[in-house]
């Protein structure tokens, strides 16, 4: 698996098998996502629409609402649960309260590769399909962020440098990283930064040079440290009642368009770091790779983290990351 997501090519949108028209009624769905229509994300979530559709011959059509319009990020995954809406896209690593393994990705410094996360996403995936299963929603597909590093007005060359100031998290795991680090940590959802930096309810944040350019965090910082760190996984998930009500050929479609789209996901999430990093530096922030001793701090913060991790996980999450470790 992780060889294929490494390396295949953008799958062109016909590429799934086609379903042969017939008198079917048309089934519609809603979709419910929380990124710009910009965000790479939202970009691989239409080419699936679209590939969706024309796999069914029009006989499933998808009404994706990007950007929070239906509901806030968060609010997503019940949405989806209860069946407000059929299908929608999560940033996993929020619902850690829930299960240990909805927010392994985020644990820093445990897969700061995209190989090491494509390796944690073969071993980790399966449990977290069978977790979503078991509260009612089927887990179609994931993406990674790109890579993690941290936006500051001042240089970071160390954790000192860093610390007592005000940190915008994303996920219970970045706020044990920003104490760890001797941050405040404040959660933050990603449409409300601008302003949390404005007002100064924070001064740091550590996510992707994605949310960096949907942000414009040009506007509000002036240094991005490009750490690696982890890739947090965006997830698709449909609701199982209504995807049990679609006939065979329409699930057989679906479920193909999705491995293409986590396939070609991975593939846009790589491609996009470079480009992403050189749009910070043409908009005027200071794009610098950690010092040495700054990442030791990290690694030193990633190993108390994932020992968290795993005592929150059980023997499951222990062998996982024995695999990935060793």
């Amino acid at each position: 698996m992780r060889a294929l997501l490494l390396s295949l090519p953008v799958l062109a949108l016909g590429a799934a098998t086609t379903v042969a028209p017939s008198a079917a009624q048309e089934v519609e769905w809603t979709m419910a996502s929380g990124y710009p229509d910009s965000n790479f994300h939202t970009e691989n979530l239409r080419f699936f629409v679209d590939q969706v559709e024309q796999a069914t011959d029009g006989q499933l059509a998808i009404d994706l609402h990007s950007n929070q319009s239906l509901f806030k990020l968060p609010e997503i995954k019940r949405a989806v649960q209860t069946g407000q809406v059929q299908m929608g896209e999560l940033l996993l690593v929020q619902f850690g309260n829930e299960d240990p393994f909805f927010e392994v990705s985020a644990v820093p410094m445990l897969a700061d590769t995209y190989e090491e996360a494509a390796e944690l996403w073969e071993l980790s995936g399966p449990v977290i399909g069978d977790r979503l299963a078991k509260q009612g929603a089927k887990l179609l597909f994931g993406v990674p962020w790109p890579v993690q590093g941290f936006y500051a007005n001042n240089p970071i060359d160390s954790a000192a440098d860093v610390a007592g100031q005000k940190f915008r998290a994303y996920s219970a795991v970045t706020a044990r990283m920003a104490e760890e680090l001797g941050m405040i940590p404040a959660t933050i959802a990603s449409s409300e930064i601008p302003q949390a930096f404005a007002t100064g309810l924070v001064s740091v944040m550590y996510t992707s040079p994605q949310t960096g350019i949907d942000t414009q965090a040009w506007d509000f910082t002036q240094h991005f440290v490009n750490v690696g760190g982890n890739f947090s996984m965006n997830v698709v998930i449909v609701n199982q009642d209504a995807f049990d009500e679609l006939t065979p050929e329409l699930q057989d479609a679906v479920l193909e368009a999705a491995d293409q789209a986590e396939q070609r996901g991975w593939k846009m999430s790589e491609e996009v770091t470079a480009e992403q990093i050189a749009t910070l530096k043409e908009n005027g922030l200071n794009v610098s790779d950690p010092t040495p001793e700054f990442l030791a701090e990290l690694q030193e913060v990633g190993d108390t983290l994932t020992k968290e991790w795993v005592e929150r996980a059980g023997p499951t999450g222990e062998e996982i990351v024995q695999k990935l470790t060793q």
